[in-house]
């Protein structure tokens, strides 16, 4: 276990891919827009996250449209939402522009939402999870599908102080919408990865 107990305030990062994009003729790969899928499971994120009691204090979100849409659909589903920080950084940046972003946060954020892309997410996760409970660092090796919600938490007396390996990734969440049918409406919520 590499993950040690550091001081300060208990920090929580989650981490959300977004949800499944469309692939239209012509248009850049920055204004894809969300598929049918995407925008059934993006909704569901909000809902796991609210489920899960882990609202952000604030988002930090990639100006791609597939992670704006993401963003705005997931936070519909919660009272308030908190702010949101569109960042062109987090548009295809790997670990260290990533951690280059989360580390800009302020102090007074406990809870920070960061959605984007992979394989940058994913490889952010598995470098700041020094450990992780059950088998969720097993989950995030095999897949870090769309929507997916990884959670970790930290202590430290600022987000400057976020290091690799001192996370502790403590669930991941697979949020996925229902489709609907004739007749039938809503949707199941997110489900755990190992399901």
């Amino acid at each position: 276990m590499k993950a040690r107990a550091g001081a300060g305030p208990l920090r929580r990062l989650i981490v959300l891919r977004h949800a499944k994009s469309a692939w239209p003729v012509g248009v850049p790969d920055h204004e894809r827009p969300l598929a049918p899928r995407g925008r059934r499971d993006a909704p569901a994120a909000g809902r796991a996250l609210a489920d899960a009691d882990c609202l952000p204090d604030l988002a930090v979100c990639s100006t791609a449209v597939r992670a704006r849409q993401t963003w705005e659909l997931a936070a519909a589903e919660w009272g308030t939402p908190p702010p949101v920080r569109h960042d062109a950084r987090v548009y295809a940046a790997e670990v260290p522009e990533l951690l280059e972003v989360v580390r800009e946060t302020p102090d007074r954020v406990r809870t920070l939402l960061l959605v984007g892309h992979n394989p940058g997410l994913e490889e952010l996760v598995l470098d700041l999870a020094g450990d992780a409970l059950d088998d969720a660092l097993d989950e995030v090796r095999t897949k870090f599908p769309t929507s997916a919600i990884a959670f970790l938490s930290w202590h430290g007396p600022t987000w400057s102080a976020l290091a690799p390996g001192t996370a502790l990734l403590t669930d991941l969440i697979v949020a996925r919408g229902r489709k609907q049918t004739e007749g039938a409406k809503g949707t199941k919520g997110a489900k755990r990865a190992k399901e």
